[in-house]
């Protein structure tokens, strides 16, 4: 009773600082609000939804279960998990947080996944997608390509690190769910299932797209309300000294890692969002190139509280316990900075490395102005069109719904 009655009131004091805050710091406050809305309509939102859309899609279709049974000889002497988890992990890597958290949500409401399946899957399946780790970290912060190569490396191998560790979680013996797959996977057998789960649905392709259209952008639009939140909330921490006070305490624990503690603000920052602490780390002076990729990739392993809370706000859906994820992401950002660290000299310095690595111009495939700078840029100047083109398309669709209603 007597945590209930604290946890109540930390709440309240906690929503009344960021009230008075927000009072005390209207124009910094607006600022970060921008800063949040550009990032979510000229990024975030034209980046996932034909992601998600499709992903809808195929689930309807049958695609993911034809998926499943085939992958289900990897997915599950691997991580435990069904094949199915195989196209959510794809999925997660293409487009990004949090679509392999609302992939095992889907799956999971399916009931094609168990409780603690879906509490394995959703831990390895949220991950930075190539196009922000190259495009935005290593060409936009950095104005290095190269560096996207151990970052991504770093990244993605310590999402496999935490899906093989992650396999221990729940309990040691489990029956397969019924209709499980018992035999040895084929490709008639995963026909077989594409066409039941298909007749299963038994929605029209026009509803089925409707469907998809709709719950996508309702799950973008609550994203792009938590990216505007945390940058607001992240901007007060900064002029509360809040973001200080704690960079204090941080600095002990980076010089026992030989770090410098200049890092320990933008660490701070990137701890609640991903693209600020990654970019102040980049204009931290006092560090190497390989301490500012270090903190990079423990920044985006551990993903920010902002993406933590979309996360938990998809899996509140579900009955998926958060704590798995939470401490996924812990594992995950000391994996990526480990990985970030004993890849430095054996790949980036060997391969990559030039007279002044921060301040090079890269060239070849990863030049500014390659596939990746390219995309990133292409989709930073149609964002903003396609965002409101969709949700013109869902105001449209909503009110029809309605009026049917």
């Amino acid at each position: 009773m007597f945590r209930s009655k604290l946890k109540t009131v930390t709440l309240a004091l906690s929503v009344t600082l960021m009230a008075i805050s927000l009072i005390s710091f209207p124009q910094e406050s607006v600022d970060a609000s921008i800063r949040g809305l550009n990032m979510w309509w000229e990024i975030v939102f034209p980046s996932l939804l034909p992601f998600f859309i499709v992903s809808e899609m195929l689930i309807g279709f049958g695609v993911v279960k034809f998926i499943g049974v085939l992958l289900e000889p990897l997915m599950r002497p691997l991580f435990r998990v069904p094949g199915v988890g195989g196209f959510v992990w794809a999925m997660g890597m293409a487009s990004g947080y949090p679509a392999g958290a609302k992939l095992t949500a889907r799956l999971r409401q399916e009931g094609q996944l168990s409780k603690t399946e879906a509490e394995r899957l959703v831990s390895f399946t949220n991950c930075s997608n190539p196009l922000f780790i190259f495009g935005a970290v290593s060409v936009g912060f950095f104005n290095n390509a190269k560096l996207g190569v151990i970052l991504a490396l770093a990244h993605y191998l310590g999402n496999i690190t935490v899906g093989l560790i992650m396999r221990f979680y729940g309990k040691k013996t489990r029956q397969p769910p019924p209709g499980a797959e018992t035999s040895k996977p084929s490709l008639r057998a995963a026909l077989s299932a594409l066409h039941r789960t298909r007749i299963k649905d038994n929605r029209p392709i026009g509803k089925l797209l409707g469907d998809a259209v709709m719950s996508s952008i309702q799950t973008l639009l609550m994203i792009g309300g938590f990216i505007i939140l945390f940058s607001v909330i992240n901007k007060l921490l900064f002029h509360l000294g809040i973001t200080a006070f704690l960079a204090k305490g941080l600095e002990a624990i980076l010089s026992i890692f030989s770090l410098p503690t200049e890092l320990s603000i933008p660490f701070i920052s990137g701890l609640f969002e991903i693209t600020l602490g990654s970019q102040m780390t980049s204009q931290v002076q006092q560090a190497t190139l390989v301490q500012q990729v270090i903190i990079v990739s423990f920044i985006l392993a551990f993903s920010g509280f902002s993406v933590q809370a979309q996360v938990a706000s998809i899996l509140a859906q579900t009955d998926i316990n958060f704590k798995p994820f939470f401490f996924a992401r812990i594992l995950h950002g000391f994996a990526a900075a480990f990985y970030a660290y004993i890849l430095w000299h054996p790949i980036y310095e060997r391969f990559y490395n030039t007279e002044q690595p921060s301040n090079a111009i890269p060239v070849g495939f990863f030049e500014k102005y390659s596939f990746f700078g390219k995309l990133f840029d292409g989709i930073a100047a149609s964002g903003p069109l396609i965002t409101i083109l969709a949700l013109c398309v869902y105001t449209f669709m909503l009110a029809r719904r309605l009026d049917k209603r």
